[in-house]
């Protein structure tokens, strides 16, 4: 039987602000040492007072707007009533029925709505020797191996937006694109750095399948989604599941699963019998939230903060520039590394107005790109400047440098962060050299070299390119090799 995917998603991402959402404490998602950033307010003390982070409400209303969502004039939140161990006051802050951002499109699916809470802890568990948990802890435990969790409040009370897709999306494939696409944009925004291996950004997927020509299907949640290839085999893998069970004349339970990439399956968590309650009702420790100028948040100027985004982006690179989509798509991935070429083609422009920015591309992405994955550096830490490396490509597009040449002076201006003419004149590897030298040492190479010349005779091309290798050698990659190649034509005749 044929059937119709239903997909929603829920993405949470911990915002990239200076200090928690309700308290002073630091929001530092890098923080080793264990409940270190922890104060009376966010460890849940009898008395205290929660206060509003501006930065982060300002900062999902600044993704509202870069995704077309619609801002309220009022918003508020809201108390979400349940206990676990890694919840310290018993209930969540969070918003219900007035988030702050509604609707809004990415990536062709319509967004539900946008909203902020504050993050749980985080629980480690673990079956350790007791001597160590003594050491680690200072405590006088008895026995020889014991299964512990241990709670770090470290992360309790750092703001968390959560956006809710509208159930638009059919399968991993597309999950998975609209997930990268809200990253970038998260990145681009700068409010989160959206890491899904740290935690930053996690991925929730609602999935139900129904017969064609039918109503919905049962909706089951898959949790524990922690990357991009996570997200599209556990929805593929949904689908084929809850497949097999209609076909086999079954009803698909209603439940939350959760994601086994080691056995490369969904396992069963928690069936739902019923809507879990979770008896929401107005923060009374909070006021409401006046998002007009008068209650101090200035939409226009939000707006006015918001950069190219990545898509914009694209279509101006593709157009500008001459790059195709996947150049463009590659140099969008890194916000830094696409505003470096940027600079690095309008340096070349100056120098070379009918320039080939395909060239600088492809040196930037692979040759450079290379060099600073080595080090593991990023784009914007290196030395060579964008003028400098505009420089380099403008020398090679004159063939005043060989291709080889250009890639050996690229590693000495990682090194040193110099600018290739420099290099050029201590080491001698201007192309600019005399006829004299270039027909006495092509002479020199044919004669050193009968066989392949003789090859070439025979009509073996491969020979030539030897050849003009051994003259490149010998000139110590000095000359261009299309003129080496058409020298040695002329002479071999």
């Amino acid at each position: 039987m044929n059937y119709s995917s239903t997909i929603g998603l829920e993405i949470h991402v911990e915002l990239k602000t200076k200090t928690k959402m309700f308290c002073g404490c630091l929001n530092n998602p890098d923080e080793k040492q264990p409940n270190k950033n922890v104060c009376p307010i966010c460890l849940a003390h009898p008395g205290t007072l929660p206060v509003i982070n501006k930065k982060a409400v300002e900062s999902v209303l600044k993704l509202g707007l870069a995704l077309n969502s619609e801002i309220p004039a009022k918003s508020k939140f809201d108390r979400k009533n349940y206990f676990y161990p890694d919840l310290p006051k018993g209930y969540q802050i969070s918003q219900y029925d007035q988030p702050l951002a509604l609707g809004g499109e990415l990536n062709g699916i319509k967004l539900r709505r946008i909203h902020l809470e504050e993050d749980t802890a985080r629980l480690l568990h673990s079956t350790i020797d007791n001597e160590q948990l003594t050491e680690n802890l200072k405590l006088n435990v008895k026995g020889q191996m014991s299964n512990v969790s241990l709670v770090d409040f470290n992360r309790a009370g750092v703001p968390l937006m959560e956006l809710v897709t509208e159930p638009d999306i059919k399968n991993g494939k597309e999950a998975v694109a609209f997930a990268k696409e809200l990253q970038l944009i998260l990145r681009y925004l700068g409010i989160s750095d959206a890491d899904m291996e740290k935690g930053q950004m996690r991925v929730e997927a609602n999935i139900s399948l129904r017969p064609e020509n039918s109503g919905l299907g049962t909706k089951v949640e898959v949790k524990n989604l922690n990357s991009f290839r996570a997200v599209e085999e556990a929805i593929d893998y949904e689908i084929k599941r809850q497949a097999e069970i209609l076909d086999e004349g079954k009803k698909v339970l209603h439940e939350t699963r959760g994601w086994d990439a080691n056995k490369g399956k969904t396992v069963s968590q928690r069936v739902k019998e019923e809507a879990h309650d979770y008896r929401y009702f107005p923060e009374p420790d909070l006021p409401p939230l006046d998002l007009t100028s008068s209650g101090g948040f200035d939409l226009e100027k939000l707006k006015i903060e918001i950069p190219e985004l990545p898509q914009q982006k694209r279509e101006r690179f593709i157009k500008e520039y001459n790059l195709s989509k996947e150049q463009a798509d590659i140099l969008t991935e890194d916000f830094a590394m696409a505003d470096y070429f940027e600079e690095a083609a309008s340096e070349l422009k100056l120098q070379l107005p009918d320039a080939d920015y395909r060239l600088l591309y492809n040196y930037l992405v692979s040759d450079l790109r290379g060099l600073t994955k080595e080090v593991k550096s990023a784009i914007n830490e290196i030395k060579i400047l964008p003028e400098q490396f505009a420089h380099l490509i403008a020398l090679t597009v004159k063939n005043d440098l060989s291709s080889r040449a250009a890639k050996d002076i690229l590693k000495e201006m990682f090194e040193r962060g110099v600018d290739p003419e420099n290099i050029l004149k201590e080491k001698s590897l201007d192309q600019k050299i005399g006829e004299e030298l270039l027909n006495k040492t092509i002479e020199d190479i044919i004669k050193e070299n009968s066989k392949a010349v003789a090859d070439y005779r025979k009509g073996q091309e491969n020979a030539l390119q030897f050849l003009t290798g051994q003259a490149m050698a010998k000139l110590k990659g000095r000359a261009n090799p299309e003129k080496l190649k058409e020298i040695f034509k002329s002479k071999l005749k």
